[in-house]
């Protein structure tokens, strides 16, 4: 059934690749847990052992609130059609934002998304397979274009004043320095 691994191969990077979303998972000693489904062309498999993200706009900002003060996470794949199949990339990240020495070249990655708040450059420590058997099956339909359509109409200034007024703080109330690009 379950299966260990210190890096990704090429049979877990085409599975990832064909995901269509993703789960991201944080959390600290104290405070909430964090679970985080994601999407879009928002990421890349860069090596066996590194992963990055571009995180998009959200109704808060947990995921950077934790990797701000523990890098640990895990990222969830399941496939819904096809094979049964969970895997899990367990890791450390760090965050990158605008201004940062790195965000130009791991932004280029991606297409330009509208939205784009931060990317998470994720040091892979383990991958993990298990059966999905009971994850149901499901068949997709479309990627939803809600987001991308509610940041273009924000534009930028409207963005960093979400930003600031949404996302500047976790549910546990801490700081994410979602400022500091400015």
């Amino acid at each position: 059934m379950g299966q260990r691994f210190a890096a990704l191969n090429e049979e877990h990077i085409a599975f990832i690749e064909a995901q269509k979303m993703f789960v991201v998972g944080t959390a600290l000693a104290e405070g909430h847990v964090n679970v985080s489904p994601k999407g879009m062309d928002a990421l890349r498999v860069l090596g066996s052992q590194r992963l990055v993200w571009l995180n998009l706009t959200g109704s808060g900002n947990e995921t950077a609130a934790h990797v701000q003060r523990q890098p640990r996470l895990t990222l969830m794949f399941c496939a819904f059609e096809g094979k049964p199949q969970i895997l899990r990339v367990y890791g450390s990240a760090r965050e990158v934002q605008r201004g940062d020495a790195a965000w130009e070249e791991l932004a280029a990655l991606f297409p330009p998304l509208p939205g784009a708040r931060q990317l998470f450059d994720v040091a892979i420590e383990l991958v993990q397979t298990s059966c999905g058997m009971a994850v149901p099956r499901y068949a997709f339909l479309e990627k939803r274009q809600d987001l991308s359509r509610w940041a273009r109409k924000q534009g930028e200034d409207g963005l960093r004043r979400y930003w600031s007024s949404r996302n500047a703080r976790s549910l546990d109330g801490l700081p994410t320095a979602i400022g500091r690009q400015e």
